[in-house]
């Protein structure tokens, strides 16, 4: 439990800095990147980040292997 309960909390802090991050930098071109879908209809509107997703899940992975690593 004790390892689960640190990750919680790691990842907690990383919310709280992204969300800041989100605040102070409100025009990072996140859902932009080349590879992102954006289909616009009359009354419709889709979103597919698939580089942003995997640019996400590389850096997240990065992050978390530092992190645990022993």
């Amino acid at each position: 439990m004790h390892n689960i309960a640190r990750f919680l909390i790691i990842l907690g802090v990383v919310f709280v800095v992204l969300g800041a991050v989100f605040l102070l930098f409100p025009k990072i071109p996140l859902f932009k990147l080349p590879g992102d879908f954006i289909i616009r209809k009359d009354n419709f509107v889709a979103v597919f980040p698939l580089a942003t997703s995997i640019l996400l899940s590389v850096i997240l992975t990065i992050i978390i292997k530092l992190l645990l690593r022993r």
